[in-house]
């Protein structure tokens, strides 16, 4: 029997919800039309991964005030780990719950005209931008039930933008911290690069609810305009409780670049969607992820790279490890529209598993509408060699650490590749946690 996805919340909750925020009209508009709409589109359908009986109305959505922090000093260590003790960032936002605790950017970047902070914010301030942006060449209101309820019920995010032939050489890091263990994150992430600019954004969830059931509803959008470069790097390390969807998706135009850097660390069921449109001619997009699954988790992990310029190239690459009885879906897909020609499409998918219980599926899709192209493809799941594990154990080697160093040279591949030093380490130390 599938789970009521039908939400308690009505257009006079709604209308006070906007107010509340001092919200545009046009935003408050967009939340009323989504609410209608969300009654009426059905709920996403990943593929080989049936989420009709996931919960994704149990959840808190009162706006959850988070105290403001004096000093980073007063972080639990779990979050400290996030940075660079010795070093720590000049340009760092955390959102507690949904309320900004500490926000920082650096008079250079200031100056330069770098927008970086809240999407409530960025809504009054630069109101402009974030029109022009919002849930319009990314992810579409209309895409299904989850994308509308996202729309109208947004709670919190990050804007960022970057003017023209601006370089932002230091990162930008996001930590979305939710400490209520009820209250459900509805972020929208919108990250802008103008032509010739470029910038490395990170962004970190976490929380602290194994027990108590809510939700996340997480969207990215991600534009490169032409000439620009984007690296971007996450980390989601969401508790058991969370049910998850996260839509993270790119567009970039001629001669831009996306990068993306994620670790796909949550404990609770999770729908993850990786997108990115090669719009202009000599695009780029290296998309690399990996993932540790472990318990009774499901997850449905999704990249696709589409292209429509000629010259576009797109790189897939994603690796996954299942413990215990948890299941992962790697859905690679490499599109290329007609009149692309000359575009590279290639991926590479592959899942180990650690236990008899444990289940994972690569599937690997080539989508073509045009001749003169390039693409290929690599799938593999597995269970792990047992000469592997009897060769270390051998050599006076735990059966548990034997485990620990093949997850770890099993993700090497990708997380070696990863283009941002701070999500290598972070990847790391959360590997190493899920591990034992």
């Amino acid at each position: 029997m599938a789970v009521e996805t039908k939400l308690p919340y009505e257009k006079s909750y709604i209308e006070e919800f906007s107010n509340k925020r001092n919200e545009p009209q046009w935003m408050k508009e967009l939340r009323l039309q989504a609410l209608e709409q969300a009654n009426s589109l059905e709920m996403p359908k990943p593929d080989k991964t049936n989420i009709s009986k996931w919960d994704f109305s149990s959840f808190k959505h009162d706006f959850a005030q988070g105290e403001k922090l004096s000093s980073l000093t007063d972080l639990p260590t779990e979050i400290k780990d996030l940075f660079d003790k010795d070093n720590l960032p000049e340009n760092l936002l955390i959102q507690r719950n949904q309320s900004v605790a500490y926000s920082a950017i650096s008079k250079e970047l200031q100056d330069k005209g770098v927008i970086f902070t809240d999407i409530f914010t960025a809504m009054n301030e630069h109101e402009d931008l974030v029109k022009r942006y919002f849930m319009k060449d990314g992810v579409s209101v209309d895409e299904h039930r989850l994308t509308a309820l996202h729309a109208a019920l947004m709670n919190g995010g990050i804007f960022v933008y970057v003017p023209k032939n601006v370089q932002v050489e230091v990162p930008l890091q996001v930590v979305f911290w939710q400490e209520d263990p009820e209250a459900a994150l509805f972020n929208h992430v919108l990250v802008v690069a103008d032509e010739n600019s470029s910038l490395t954004y990170v962004e970190n969830y976490i929380s602290h609810n194994p027990d108590e059931k809510t939700v996340a509803n997480i969207v990215a959008e991600v534009i490169a305009q032409d000439n620009a470069k984007i690296s971007f790097g996450a980390v989601d390390n969401l508790s058991a409780g969370t049910t998850s969807y996260v839509n993270r998706r790119g567009v970039a135009y001629r001669d831009a670049t996306i990068d993306w850097a994620l670790g796909q660390m949550n404990d609770g069921n999770t729908v993850f969607e990786n997108i990115t449109h090669l719009v202009g001619d000599n695009s780029l997009s290296n998309a690399k992820a990996v993932t540790v699954g472990r318990g009774k988790q499901t997850s449905n992990m999704t990249a696709k790279i589409v292209h429509f310029g000629k010259n576009s190239e797109g790189y897939i690459l994603q690796h996954g490890v299942m413990k215990d009885s948890a299941s992962n879906v790697f859905n690679g897909i490499g599109k290329i529209e007609h009149g692309a020609s000359k575009s590279n499409a290639e991926q590479e998918s592959r899942v180990l598993m650690l236990s008899e219980k444990a289940r994972g599926d690569a599937n690997p899709i080539l989508l073509i509408d045009e001749d003169d192209v390039t693409a290929g493809h690599a799938a593999s799941v597995g269970r792990v060699d047992p000469l592997q594990l009897y060769y270390l154990m051998s050599r006076g080697i735990t059966q548990h650490e034997a485990e620990r160093l093949v997850i770890h040279g099993f993700l090497a591949p990708v997380v070696n590749q990863l283009p941002i030093e701070s999500v290598k380490k972070q990847l790391t130390q959360v590997i190493e946690r899920k591990v034992n």
